[in-house]
């Protein structure tokens, strides 16, 4: 065995060079889950494709070396039951913030101020001037406060709206999810941005999308299954309601869902964290991520956990 050989071994979902500098104590390859090299018994560190899938994930528990599995995900709920208890699990915190917390505020933006409307009133030529809704003056209600949830505040406090924040324990600033009953009357946006657990699945039923106040916006940039379909649909056939989904259960949806027409929706094909930011700063954290293993310093993200 050459002494490159005796390089721990890392996996990535693409070419080494685009990382820019690496530690050169360490040996690459690209791989593809569908097409593993035959290097399984020597793999260190996997990081994973961003699509990678729960299919997938059935290698891991075969490659005896594995110490780390780093995804570029946010969310780990879809591979965490398929990383063996001896290998650390990272997750994709940081990669997202950006792209998650840009889509929210349009989305938000476009459904107060009818912008799908403009767009269906353009492809007739009809010429529809209305008065719609500001975020000014707004109270949004952020739902899983967090590294995004913060960098979505950040981009709605400039227009001059109100947020109150959720997590799923009190902090200071920080309200308890507990509180969603007494909070939800009087949000004019509520943001779900809380990880996909078995906590948080359903957590918006019918009765929790009772609370909300007439007019209220809903947006789902989290998980779909967070919030309950048919609840949801109740809800915007009634026209009570207004909903915002980058997310949504099932998916992708049916072509013969009833979410496709139901009124006052607006949805985005889970598109939260795919944008021209995400690449750099994919690149970014795995890139440290390999200077802290090729060092033996601890690694950054590590789950523990469900989130």
């Amino acid at each position: 065995m050459t002494a490159a050989e005796t390089k721990p071994l890392v996996w990535l979902p693409f070419e080494p060079e685009e990382l820019g500098e690496v530690p050169d104590s360490l040996r690459y390859e690209t791989v593809d889950p569908e097409d593993l090299p035959d290097s399984a018994d020597e793999v260190e560190l996997y990081v994973l494709p961003y699509r990678f899938r729960a299919a997938d994930g059935e290698v891991l528990a075969n490659l005896p070396k594995l110490k780390v599995v780093q995804t570029m995900s946010a969310g780990v709920e879809h591979i965490s039951a398929f990383v063996p208890e001896r290998v650390q699990l990272c997750n994709g915190r940081g990669i997202h913030d950006t792209s998650t917390a840009e889509l929210t505020l349009a989305l938000i933006l476009a459904s107060l101020r009818g912008v799908p409307e403009f767009v269906r009133a353009q492809d007739r030529a009809e010429w529809r001037p209305e008065t719609r809704e500001s975020l000014a003056d707004k109270r949004v209600l952020i739902v899983g406060y967090g590294q995004i949830g913060e960098a979505i505040e950040q981009r709605v406090l400039p227009f001059e709206a109100e947020v109150t924040r959720v997590a799923r324990s009190a902090r200071d600033g920080v309200h308890p999810i507990g509180e969603l009953p007494r909070l939800l009357p009087d949000a004019d946006v509520v943001v779900l941005i809380v990880p996909g657990t078995e906590e948080t699945i359903g957590l918006f039923d019918a009765e929790m999308l009772g609370h909300l106040k007439d007019g209220a916006l809903l947006v789902n940039i989290s998980r779909g299954p967070v919030v309950d379909t048919e609840a949801l649909l109740a809800e915007l056939n009634s026209e009570r309601i207004h909903a915002a989904l980058d997310v949504v259960d099932p998916e992708p949806l049916p072509a013969e869902h009833p979410l496709w027409s139901a009124p006052n929706l607006l949805i985005a094909p889970h598109v939260g964290g795919n944008s021209s930011a995400m690449q750099p700063r994919a690149y970014r954290l795995v890139r440290e991520q390999l200077q802290r293993f090729a060092a033996g310093e601890p690694l950054a993200n590590v789950m523990s956990g469900d989130y």
